[in-house]
């Protein structure tokens, strides 16, 4: 049910590991800052999907009701930070608010900014080239032609990296692969003479915002 307008929108987080809630918070501080922030953990989601070599039909329908709970007790949208469990939110029924993945709104942002070539940086291989694998078949998915890159640097020379990877890809934008290097964000744009560069948590922000602002407005 879509909440009153003179009530602050509720947004419910969930999330697999308690390292994703500082960014997840601070994008919406600055992207959707009118919204109460709701945080459902649970720590084993990780571990689990680990022992059983990733996502298990019975750790998608546990998802399944976290996000049920979280929109039974008045939550107006729901992220998930765990781009794991993406999957899982992309197959929940039609709800009255939205129900995103951890890179819906930094994909969203990619597809319909009109870039031809994106580099896509992290702080780990395999996040890395999960994000390139996944950006790419949801380019594929609506026919938009793009050329994506990857550099992969430790926390410690994160700015230098990327920015020496910039210079030699040209990319018309960067893409952070994981939620705890959007503070990154505005360092990386100052060191490659304003690249836009695009973070999960920021963009999932805008994307609730517009969506339950759109809502609202609906008579």
């Amino acid at each position: 049910m879509t909440a009153p307008a003179d009530r602050a929108p509720l947004i419910a987080l969930i999330s697999a590991t308690t390292a994703a809630i500082a960014p997840a918070t601070a994008g919406l501080s600055r992207g959707f800052p009118e919204a109460d922030v709701w945080n459902l953990v649970d720590d084993r989601l990780l571990a689990e999907a680990d022992a059983h070599g990733g996502l298990t039909p019975e750790l998608s329908a546990r998802m399944t009701r976290l996000i049920d709970h979280a929109l039974a007790e008045g939550a107006d949208g729901v992220l998930l930070t765990c781009s794991m469990y993406g999957p899982a939110a992309h197959a929940y029924p039609k709800a009255d608010g939205p129900v995103l993945a951890a890179d819906d709104g930094a994909f969203d942002a990619v597809l319909h900014g009109g870039f031809d070539r994106v580099l896509v940086a992290g702080s780990l291989e395999s996040a890395t080239r999960d994000a390139t694998r996944r950006l790419s078949a949801a380019a594929d998915s609506v026919s938009v032609p793009l050329e994506i890159d990857e550099v992969v640097a430790r926390p410690a020379t994160f700015v230098a990296t990327v920015a020496a990877a910039d210079r030699t890809a040209r990319p018309d934008a960067i893409l952070l692969a994981q939620y705890s290097l959007a503070p990154f964000a505005d360092k990386l744009t100052a060191a490659t003479g304003g690249r836009p560069v695009l973070t999960g948590p920021d963009s999932a922000a805008a994307m609730l915002r517009a969506s339950i602002e759109a809502a609202r407005s609906r008579p």
